[in-house]
């Protein structure tokens, strides 16, 4: 069944949960988002990555129903955001980067404007509060002014409204923005656990080592145009293999030095804290060969160490640090 097609009543939708095909947004002359596609299957977390201005916000707010595309589409469960909003925003709970709140309610007060907001009532309503006051942690601070929170309680509390109607999809917007450690390690497990319960879940951040943590696959996006997607050992495995290495050994370390300046796949090659570091182009079997030619030559040695790249590292060889 094609995308554009409507969900079958009574069915569950068995095809990518979002999907964008071609997106576009012009702002004027500047092209926001530029021909972005990628899919997301149920249950899993999409970690959106790129810097400030790279188009995130724009295609997550297409697909929130808060902004319609110059060109392209955008899917939730099947259903357009753009030729049925409605049915997309009853699937779909979103938390921007930046939200508004009513100072003078109290936390239980908030989520019951929302849960009414989306026709909840009687005993589902209460059931759905419940639910989220203790989802969230903040059954305690039901009564609690919402000017009195903390950030991360107040993060806590918009994560509670995107919730409150069970919505199919989550898109979080720089969720984890001005938490402290501890609240970022909480709204980490909470989003691993939403995904366990088979929400699925795009979320935007630039703590790249927590989306590595939390993501089952990412995209990197830079002014528009998704450079990568998938998982981060995908998109490595995709560029030109290079590592980087530790080595300690016995003795001095300059004839080390001098053997591994001689071959061709080395590059990068410094002496730091009695180890000699450098990279190395080439895959397993690359590094194999550089050991051997340093035990062949009765080096001794004695660590030899491969780093794997992270996702920062991954983040800055794609990317160039332009901006639109």
């Amino acid at each position: 069944m094609d995308a554009s097609d409507p969900k079958p009543v009574g069915t569950e939708w068995t095809g990518p949960v979002i999907e964008l095909r071609g997106l576009c947004r012009d702002f004027g002359s500047t092209r926001a988002v530029d021909h972005v596609s990628f899919e997301v299957p149920r249950g899993s977390v999409f970690g959106y990555i790129g810097p400030n201005g790279a188009g995130k916000t724009t295609s997550m707010r297409i697909l929130s129903t808060l902004e319609l595309p110059t060109a392209g589409e955008a899917f939730v469960e099947g259903i357009s955001s753009v030729n049925d909003p409605d049915r997309v925003r009853s699937r779909l709970g979103f938390m921007p980067d930046s939200f508004g709140t009513y100072a003078d309610t109290n936390c239980a007060e908030y989520l019951d404007f929302f849960a009414r907001s989306y026709g909840l009532v009687g005993r589902e309503r209460t059931r759905r509060l419940r639910w989220v006051m203790d989802f969230t942690g903040l059954r305690a601070l039901a009564y609690k002014p919402i000017r009195g929170l903390s950030k991360g309680m107040r993060q806590r509390l918009c994560l509670g409204r995107a919730l409150i109607h069970d919505p199919a999809v989550l898109i979080l917007d720089e969720p984890a923005a001005g938490l402290d450690p501890r609240a970022r390690i909480e709204l980490r497990r909470i989003i691993r656990s939403l995904a366990a319960e088979n929400k699925t879940i795009l979320v935007s951040s630039h703590i790249l080592t927590e989306l590595a943590e939390m993501c089952d696959r990412v995209g990197i996006i830079e002014q528009g145009r998704l450079l990568a997607r998938g998982t981060v050992e995908e998109i490595r495995n995709t560029l030109a293999p290079s590592r980087d290495i530790f080595v300690r050994v016995a003795g001095g370390t300059e004839e080390a030095m001098n053997l591994l300046s001689s071959l061709a796949s080395v590059h990068d090659l410094r002496v730091e804290d009695a180890r000699i570091h450098f990279s190395i182009d080439g895959d397993d079997d690359e590094q194999i060969r550089v050991l051997h030619a340093l035990a062949d030559a009765r080096i001794g040695v004695l660590e030899f160490v491969s780093k794997d790249e992270t996702l920062e590292d991954v983040f800055l060889r794609i990317t160039q640090g332009r901006v639109q």
